[in-house]
């Protein structure tokens, strides 16, 4: 499942994980540490909701 940030509208693809941010491919969202922030504007990890497309 994808985690779309509130703040800016970053998902948060876990097969793409965040590698800058030093998340591998492949961690799934509730892996990822609490002090984890959105690479593209600072939010924190609790500012992240589920995200599904609409078909």
């Amino acid at each position: 499942m994808r985690y779309i940030c509130e703040s800016c509208g970053y998902i948060y693809d876990p097969d793409e994980g965040d590698p800058d941010g030093g998340i591998p491919p492949g961690t799934a969202f509730e892996d990822i540490p609490e002090t984890w922030f959105c690479p593209v504007c600072g939010a924190r990890k609790a500012d992240f909701t589920p995200w599904e497309e609409a078909d």
